[in-house]
Parts: C-alpha cells; structure tokens; sequence
C-alpha cells in the first residue's frame, strides 16, 4: 500500500465530505477511490468513516488519524520544496485569487510587474466574485473585501471601499435626486445582486442603521452591468466605490447619498497560516502590498 497515496485520499475525502466530491478533485475513479479506504481501514483495523446516504463523516478514529496525515503531508511537501529550492529563491508556481472588477482594475497590474522582477515565478491568476476556500482549492493567496471571518489565514490590509449610490446626471435630471434615503424606494433601482439584498438597502444615519425596502427595475449579477445600465439612465445603483471611481471622475456617474454610506470595509490579501512561507509568496507579498495600499487608499 502506497501510504502517502493513501493519506492524500483520506484528507481530500474528509475536506470534500463526500467520496464522490473527493474522486473529483483527485481524478480517481469513485469505485477506485472507495476501495482505497476500505484497504486502508482494513490495514489500520478500524473504521475511519461513518457513511450514510445523506452524509459522510469521520469517525473518531477517522478525525484523529486524518488531521495526522494532513500534518505529515505538509511536512513532506515543505520538505520538498526545500529541497527543490522554493525556500531558497522566489520560483514556482503561484495561485492569486481576486474579485473580478478589483483583479482587473488593481490587481492584475500588480501581478504584471511582480512577473517582470521574478522570472522564475508563473502566476495563475482566478478572478471570480465567489467566495474561494484558499485550503480546498490550492490558492496561495487571495485578495478579499470584507472583514475576515476564518480564524486560520493571515490578514495584510492593503485598503477600504465604500458601498455607493450613484446615477446618471441625466437620469438624476429627470426623476430628481434624493437627498435621503427613505427617497428611495420611490425610485427606478438596479440591484447588484451579488452585492447585497436585492430587497433592502442598508443606510447609515449615526447611531442607528435605515433599511430601505426597494423594488428593483433591473437585477444584474455583475458590477459592470449594474454600472453600465446605470449609464445609460435605466435607474440608480448601488457598488463598491472602486467598481465606479471612473464613471464618477469621467462625469458618467453621479455619486448621492454620500452621508449616508455604510462605514468603509477592508481590502485585504490573505493567506494560509504556515510555519515557512516559500519566498516566492513572501515575495509577492512584499511586492503587492505597497503597490495595493497605494492604489487602493481612499484619497477623500
């Protein structure tokens, strides 16, 4: 029996939660993966799984013997990369994740110049609005909006943003602009689903909170066509204010209700807690860093 095999298949197994997620992601056969549990339990004497139609977990045995093997296995990958010098100069492969308008806008202008000072680092870059687990999907590094909520990664604050209400000048000609909040559920909105509710709309008015029921004209689920609709005068919307710092400068875009907005939230690169980090995502993070808080530093 391959053992390190086989503890790689009882840790994906107990991070996928299922047999079948867990062939998945190794590309292993699910009748392949399944006997490769039954001889491991088989030699170990005890079961590590409790199995049921409904769900699958780790039995005691199986909990205590899987955060063993994820131990072992991140030693033996820290050994290899020391041995294949990934401690000693920044090379290798990197995985950066990002929001998709922030990872076009700031991010990927980032990772262009960091490629350009280390040749020997390749970058894969993911963009999506989704929430990535760094752990389960092998992303060294992310870039995150929010605060953060998993105990088990390192934060660096690299900047803030706001959530913002704008419209069109010639859209604000025509309806009027409101002046506060409770103005405007009586307005045509678009909402960015993906942002928040597309049923409220939280103010702030110190010390207490509005919610402002709305009824949308338009729901989108990306940025860019919440913005682009916006534009074009269908109603007025609600971002991320770096999502709309361009319309806003080049006058497409009005921002309202700016005392009003919700307090700012962080911008942050994260990461995976380790006792060595290789140089090649020490260096990215020494590079990124500076170059982000510049970029995103609010400058009002």
């Amino acid at each position: 029996m391959d053992r390190f095999h086989a503890m790689s298949v009882v840790v994906a197994v107990g991070e996928a939660g299922s047999f079948s997620a867990a062939a998945r992601r190794l590309g292993m056969p699910l009748p392949t993966l399944s006997r490769r549990i039954s001889d491991l339990e088989a030699h170990l004497n005890t079961r590590l799984f409790n199995r049921s139609t409904r769900r699958l977990s780790p039995t005691d045995a199986g909990q205590a013997y899987l955060q063993a093997c994820k131990r072992i296995l991140e030693e033996v990958t820290e050994a290899e990369r020391s041995a294949s010098g990934e401690f000693n100069a920044p090379r290798g492969d990197l995985v950066v994740s990002a929001p998709i308008v922030l990872g076009r806008l700031h991010v990927l202008p980032t990772i262009g110049a960091f490629l350009k000072a280390y040749a020997d680092v390749r970058v894969r870059f993911v963009q999506s609005d989704r929430f990535v687990n760094l752990l389960e999907e092998h992303v060294d590094l992310a870039v995150r909006i929010g605060e953060l909520v998993d105990s088990s990664l390192i934060a660096a604050r690299v900047g803030s943003t706001r959530r913002v209400v704008c419209a069109s000048p010639r859209y604000l000609a025509e309806f009027g602009t409101p002046t506060h909040p409770t103005e405007v559920s009586a307005h045509q909105v678009i909402s960015f689903e993906a942002l928040m509710s597309p049923d409220i709309w939280v103010f702030k008015s110190d010390p207490a909170e509005i919610p402002i029921p709305i009824r949308p004209k338009l729901i989108v689920n990306t940025a860019e066509a919440a913005i682009d609709a916006a534009i074009e005068g269908v109603g007025m919307t609600r971002v991320l204010s770096y999502q709309v710092e361009h319309a806003i400068k080049k006058g497409a875009l009005t921002r309202i209700l700016k005392r009003f907005e919700p307090a700012p939230v962080p911008i942050s690169l994260v990461y995976p807690s380790q006792r060595r980090l290789p140089l090649k995502l020490r260096a990215f993070l020494d590079f990124a860093a500076p170059r982000l808080r510049a970029r995103l530093t609010p400058r009002h």
